[in-house]
């Protein structure tokens, strides 16, 4: 008996809000790391980058809320809300799941800092919000670990791309951050873009 895709209406919202998340979790932190990068210097570009990068990691926290609350409708999941909200209290790969978790508290935690940026200070911020690539990492291993669809080309294949292009732009942001702080460099300057 062929599967009809209406029994499994709950596990297939579920990971497809869980794979959308993720994309916009790692478009966000591209368009962040690029800012960061400041390779533009044109006004208009730079403003657009900053409410797209806004409006994706926004979009992405909604996509993680959609993902953990359709979990519970999954008739052979089954979790509990213990099972959703708390890192290693589900028994289906309870280390990647506890990432998931621990990755999307991280995310809306650290995400949303960005609407208190005045009260905490712009410093204070900027260093609280360069932590959000780790909140990204904990999704990627969760996806890995506990996501169904790693096998699908569909889905390997963009990851590995997503997963490249922030390695990249990291690197380049962790060795642009080392030259700069070097005694006698005249560019040393503390960053000003809101990006990671």
């Amino acid at each position: 008996m062929t599967p009809r895709p209406e029994d499994h209406l709950w596990w297939l919202a579920s990971r497809a809000s869980g794979l959308i998340a993720l994309g916009l979790m790692t478009a966000s932190v591209v368009i962040g790391l690029l800012m960061a990068a400041k390779l533009s210097s044109r006004p208009g570009l730079k403003v657009a980058m900053v409410k797209l990068h806004e409006q994706l990691a926004v979009i992405s926290l909604g996509a993680i809320g959609l993902h953990a609350v359709t979990l519970l409708g999954d008739p052979w999941l089954r979790p509990s809300l213990a099972g959703i909200f708390v890192p290693g209290a589900i028994d289906y790969r309870p280390l990647f799941v506890a990432s998931g978790i621990v990755g999307a508290y991280l995310a809306a935690a650290l995400g949303l800092t960005f609407y208190a940026r005045k009260r905490l200070g712009s410093k204070r911020w900027r260093n609280a919000h360069r932590f959000i690539i780790v909140a990204w990492g904990l999704a990627v291993v969760h996806a890995v670990g506990a996501g169904t669809d790693i096998g699908l080309a569909a889905v390997r294949w963009p990851l590995a791309i997503g997963v490249a292009g922030v390695a990249v732009l990291l690197g380049l942001r962790i060795l642009g951050s080392a030259s700069s702080a070097q005694p006698g460099n005249a560019q040393a300057k503390p960053a000003e873009s809101p990006g990671a």
